[in-house]
């Protein structure tokens, strides 16, 4: 039994090997038992904790990766080995390989749990332009971790990044060309983000679309309408178009023409401004804005009416313009007033 342990492989006995292996094991099982066991002391300590720093270390513990902890258990086994130098330095570089892994794993853990209880934040809050902003610089931060991870990892293993980020400069621009629309939708998406134009729920009108915004994404957006279908439009085309958004509208402005027949008594004629104002201010959410004799048509006298709702919920608007028509008609049959429509009168001469 003891030459077998002696039995030299790669320059270590196997009494070393089983040692080196051993050392791995416990290590791994060492640390996964730790991480479980941290997992629920942080749970109670973090219900009894007024700061928020502390929140924190959660996230760090979900995200760390069971490879981690192989790779801590396959350096500390390695230390009961004699290894080559050539050897030893593949083990060093895939040790920090896996730890600039290991700390993309946390950061992205750390910007989601941020970006997650800023959102909640703002949501109840009801400051949903800060919440989509947030989102946008989330995905932005991940981005440029990752991106400096992957460099780290590139030059551990002994790629030159400055030559390489030179050539990727050159080469970007070709890729640019070929991509470019695909890369201004998804910068119009971060504009979007960013300045805000509209953001999701707000009801949008594009060209002759209108609809409610469903989703913001990195190359579209999709709105649905007032039917039922869904519009998608990419971001690019949606930024260089004129949008109206109706959630900004403070108060409407309205003006409606109301038509009465030509045999309408003068002094009728002079009362249907006050008759008009009257019923408008008996009504609540809106404000009269003036009524007068506009024209005289070809087979009526065209009243102009404009007045101002001042609520911007457009079920509100047309309950009120329901209102008044409703109203209206009431109020021209008790005066005897008739609505105009098209005629036309023949004079036959003997």
């Amino acid at each position: 039994m003891m030459d077998l342990l002696e039995t030299t492989f790669y320059g270590n006995s196997l009494e070393d090997w089983l040692i080196a292996l051993a050392a791995l094991i416990l290590t791994v099982l060492v640390f996964q038992i730790l991480k479980h066991f941290l997992k629920k002391r942080i749970d109670s300590f973090i219900n009894k904790t007024k700061t928020t720093i502390d929140d924190y270390l959660l996230p760090v513990l979900h995200q760390t990766r069971f490879f981690f902890l192989v790779a801590i258990g396959i350096y500390i086994g390695s230390l009961f080995l004699a290894l080559p130098e050539s050897t030893q330095d593949w083990v060093d570089k895939l040790i920090r390989g896996v730890f600039f892994l290991q700390v993309g794993f946390w950061g992205t853990g750390l910007i989601v749990y941020f970006v997650n209880r800023q959102i909640s934040q703002k949501i109840d809050q009801e400051a949903a332009e800060d919440a989509t902003t947030i989102d946008a610089l989330g995905l932005v931060f991940k981005i440029a971790l990752w991106s400096i991870i992957t460099l780290l990892i590139l030059d551990n293993v002994g790629v030159k990044v400055n030559s390489l980020v030179t050539s990727l400069g050159i080469g970007g621009i070709a890729v640019a060309l070929a991509v470019q629309n695909v890369l201004g939708d998804l910068f119009a998406s971060l504009s979007i983000a960013l300045d805000k134009p509209f953001v999701i729920n707000d009801f949008i009108a594009v060209d002759e679309y209108a609809g409610t915004v469903e989703d913001i994404g990195l190359k579209s957006t999709r709105i649905r309408s007032l039917s039922g279908e869904e519009i998608v439009f990419s971001n690019a085309d949606l930024l260089s178009s004129r949008i109206r958004n109706y959630r900004l509208l403070q108060e409407r402005r309205v003006s409606f023409s109301v038509g009465v027949s030509y045999g309408t008594p003068a002094e009728k004629l002079t009362r249907i401004p006050a008759i008009m104002e009257e019923i408008i201010n008996g009504l609540e959410q809106i404000r009269f804005s003036r009524a007068h004799l506009n024209e005289m048509g070809d087979f009526s006298l065209n009243y102009e009416v404009v007045y101002f709702v001042q609520d911007p919920s457009y079920d509100v608007y047309m309950d009120i313009r329901q209102e008044i028509n409703l109203a209206l008609y009431e109020r021209f049959g008790e005066e005897g007033i008739e609505f105009a429509y098209p005629t036309q009168t023949v004079f036959l001469e003997k």
